[in-house]
């Protein structure tokens, strides 16, 4: 039997509940629950339904409309096919959960969905709310009290919306409709001469003559939703920050721009307010970190070659930390920036599109970044999350593409598919610090069992479409014409 490739995890989380230790994951258009401390996998989302996901629904069956009972029969089967068939999605880039990880945010790609979901005692997942934004989400966070989502869009908006929406319906106004000034077209007979242009002038006077019929119209969201700020550009992150004051606390929204932009804005209600602005990178922003152990300090890092650390509070930039040694290398992506706080140190991890190598800085008093030794992976790092009172690491790698390309795929196919790796913190002498592998049984499980299948056989343009979801930040690139890298 030819073996097959193995979704890997876009994204991971461990989160910590009363009952029990969990990691949570997403692969491909699937979402998964462990136990963080045998790997045995508790759940998965959608679920399974015994069947590839290639297949294609079985024919309906003919049935007489007379016969009652073959109607019911019909209805239960149509059902059943709708129950397999394919979700509307193809990855599930984005999760979060509270704190106590009892609820889990997730954003299925395709269908701009933000799902909510209970965690279950057993690591099941129970989807509470399904709402689907305007624009695609490319960024979530959760206030400080953890019963607002914020949502940032690639439109430039953020939106915030209830964690659990209300069961009233709200009265919420519709958008005002952009096409109503022209839903009638300016141009006449009179002004309009050749053949070609008539044609269209007539087809468009047809269409807004269907349009009123119909009585259509443009509106927002049925759910309870409040725009908060916007952007003239694309956002790529946001984060939620609260800092104490004299009095009680500031909380601030600082989102991310393809534009170079970081803006610091006070959380709602006077998202409006515009604080600052930190600028100084030259190529677009891909993420920002803000350590929770020293909330004064703001990283960022995107298409260029080196992180920025700031005073984000008075948008003065602080550290300029290179990312390769070569300042002419190729292209730099940041993919993902973390921080964590392993054996008293606090830690900035930072991966690279394409890379194998994870980055490791201590963070510094005075806000520098001190490099440590790289940590070594089998393929490149997608996503990192962090066990503090194990001193321990957990890893996503790329098991698909060759170590190092963002494009080209592994030869074959390996059995198992590494798809996790762990890792613990060693502290050596004169401050050095060193890693040893570790829960060896957990994310053997793991990666035993595995996710859902990418046949080997997959044609070109599917392993290219499969490479955009997971590294398709490079194209936020400007090219040096100024125009847009499409």
């Amino acid at each position: 039997m030819a073996l097959n490739y193995q979704y890997p995890f876009q994204c991971i989380q461990f989160v910590e509940r009363p009952q029990a230790k969990l990691l949570l994951a997403s692969a491909g258009p699937r979402l998964y629950s462990y136990s963080a401390e045998t790997g045995q996998r508790l759940a998965s989302w959608p679920q399974d339904t015994g069947s590839s996901d290639q297949e294609p629904p079985e024919k309906k069956r003919k049935v007489s409309t007379v016969d009652c009972g073959s109607v019911e029969e019909s209805e239960t089967a149509e059902k059943t096919e709708k129950s397999k068939a394919p979700p509307a999605w193809s990855n599930i880039p984005l999760i979060t959960s509270t704190s106590n990880g009892e609820y889990v945010i997730a954003v299925t790609g395709e269908d701009k969905c933000i799902r909510v979901f209970q965690v279950q005692d057993d690591g099941s997942f129970q989807q509470l709310s399904e709402r689907i934004m305007p624009k695609r989400p490319s960024s979530i966070a959760l206030t400080s009290d953890e019963t607002t989502i914020l949502c940032a869009d690639k439109f430039g908006d953020v939106h915030s919306l209830p964690l659990i929406p209300s069961n009233e319906k709200p009265a919420v106004a519709p958008r005002p409709n952009r096409e109503a000034k022209l839903s009638h077209p300016a141009a006449t007979n009179l002004t309009v001469h050749t053949k070609g242009n008539l044609r269209a002038l007539e087809q468009q006077l047809e269409l807004a003559k269907k349009k009123k019929e119909a009585g259509e119209e443009k509106s927002g969201p049925s759910f309870e939703h409040h725009l908060l700020l916007g952007h003239v550009s694309l956002l790529t992150d946001m984060l939620f920050v609260s800092l104490p004051s004299d009095t009680h606390k500031r909380t601030y929204i600082l989102t991310a721009d393809r534009d170079e932009h970081i803006r610091v804005s006070r959380g709602p209600p006077q998202a409006h307010v515009i604080e600052n602005y930190c600028l100084g990178h030259t190529a677009f922003i891909s993420k920002i970190c803000v350590p929770r152990d020293a909330p004064e300090y703001l990283i960022s890092g995107g298409g260029d070659n080196y992180l920025m650390v700031w005073n984000w509070t008075e948008g003065r930039a602080l550290h300029k930390v290179p990312l390769v040694e070569d300042s002419s290398a190729a292209e730099v992506v940041v993919r993902g920036i973390w921080a964590t706080t392993l054996g008293g140190l606090r830690l900035i991890l930072v991966a690279l599109d394409g890379s194998s190598q994870l980055q490791c800085f201590t963070l510094e008093a005075d806000g520098s970044l001190k490099p440590q030794n790289p940590l070594g992976l089998t393929g490149n790092v997608l996503a990192v999350t962090s066990i503090e009172k194990d001193n321990t690491l957990l890893i996503s790698v790329d098991s698909v593409r060759t170590a190092g390309s963002t494009n080209e795929w592994r030869a074959s196919p390996s059995a198992p598919s590494i798809l996790l790796e762990a890792f613990r913190l060693q502290q050596g002498t004169e401050g050095s610090l060193g890693w040893e592998p570790t829960l060896q049984s957990a994310t053997g499980a793991i990666n035993a069992v595995g996710t859902l299948e990418i046949a080997a056989t997959t044609e070109d343009k599917k392993r290219g479409d499969l490479n955009d979801l997971l590294y398709a930040m490079s194209k936020l690139r400007k090219t040096p014409r100024g125009g847009d890298d499409e």
